[in-house]
């Protein structure tokens, strides 16, 4: 028996563009679905342990603090979680959009130089550091904090005096959004070590007249910055992508309760994380002295209650702006005994 093959009339291009539509159409589902998922800008705050007073270098106190008023708030979709310390786990930090270490100079992030690196250069993470946290080795701030950070607080140049500054937000950056007045009394570092590219954030002036006392830490060029505007918060839009932030505040625990001063610190996170800032701000609410005194680090019958800022806490009789001759005589003397 004898059969015929029939052709059938099949146009079999039709079918190979159906497929390609479909896939296009199902990649773009599945794209979304991903940017949906990752829709959420996650911070992770690392803090040092306790160390100095009650009351100043509150590390955990003050990250817990600013890690609930970025969760609390709805108009920024962030995601904040706190960690003691340089985490065992490391994993957490990979899908992070940005990274806030608070600590003393390098003890948290000295447990992770290299996967910080590797987050920086590969997954563009936002780093911002806090307080005593901008103060690594000169070597250190020059190979990792530079192309961070964008600066870092430089031994033999930065200086570290407690005085009474009005920061001033960059005008027309968003970080600036809705800040309100910055009057605050800590130890704000100045003279730091600068990346060229490095944005002033937040500016202030120190002179005679705002200088409540030196510290420990006192430089030929720290003398020589009387009058000279200082950025105590700074940025960097990193060249190969991503940003970084750093501020010399937060000694003073107490100078979170001030709205603008929270406020400026609020909108850095989110913009180091890659997110838009509103035109009115972060959203963030008044704290009360409850708020203020949680979480704070435990010295048993030392530990101090917090109370909220007021004028009396700038207010004060300035001290002398000594030379550094002048300083290191003054730290020779034998203190008075206390009676």
């Amino acid at each position: 028996m004898n059969f015929t093959r029939t052709k059938l009339p099949i146009d079999l291009k039709v079918p190979m563009k159906i497929i390609l539509l479909l896939s296009v159409t199902l990649f773009s589902i599945f794209s979304s679905f991903a940017t949906q998922a990752k829709a959420k800008h996650k911070v992770v705050f690392l803090h040092g342990s306790r160390s100095n007073a009650s009351g100043d270098h509150e590390f955990q106190a003050g990250s817990h603090l600013l890690a609930k008023h970025l969760n609390a708030q709805k108009k920024v979709d962030v995601e904040a979680v706190v960690n003691a310390g340089w985490p065992e786990d490391e994993s957490i930090l990979d899908d992070a959009d940005a990274i806030v270490i608070y600590a003393d100079g390098t003890k948290v992030i000295g447990h992770g130089w290299e996967k910080m690196d590797e987050l920086v250069k590969k997954k563009k993470v936002g780093v911002i550091f806090m307080h005593y946290a901008v103060h690594p080795s000169v070597e250190q701030g020059e190979k990792y904090f530079l192309p961070w950070i964008g600066g870092f607080f430089k031994n033999g140049v930065s200086v570290n005096p407690f005085w009474r500054a009005k920061i001033k937000p960059m005008k027309g950056h968003e970080t600036a959004n809705g800040v309100g007045p910055i009057d605050a009394v800590d130890e704000f570092y100045f003279n730091i070590h600068y990346h060229p590219k490095a944005l002033p954030l937040g500016t202030a002036t120190p002179n005679e007249k705002n200088l409540v006392r030196i510290n420990n830490i006192w430089t030929r060029d720290g003398y020589l910055a009387k009058g000279k505007s200082q950025a105590l918060l700074w940025g960097i839009v990193r060249p190969d992508g991503g940003r970084g932030v750093g501020f010399t505040g937060g000694h003073h625990h107490r100078n979170w309760a001030i709205d603008g001063y929270r406020q400026l610190v609020l909108n850095s996170i989110v913009w180091a994380a890659g997110a838009e800032v509103p035109s009115s701000g972060v959203p963030t609410y008044k704290v009360t002295e409850s708020e203020l005194n949680e979480k704070l680090d435990d010295y048993g019958d030392r530990t101090n209650h917090i109370k909220l800022p007021t004028q009396e806490d700038v207010t004060f009789s300035p001290g002398p702006w000594m030379t550094p001759e002048e300083h290191a005589a003054s730290r020779r003397r034998p203190k008075p005994k206390k009676k």
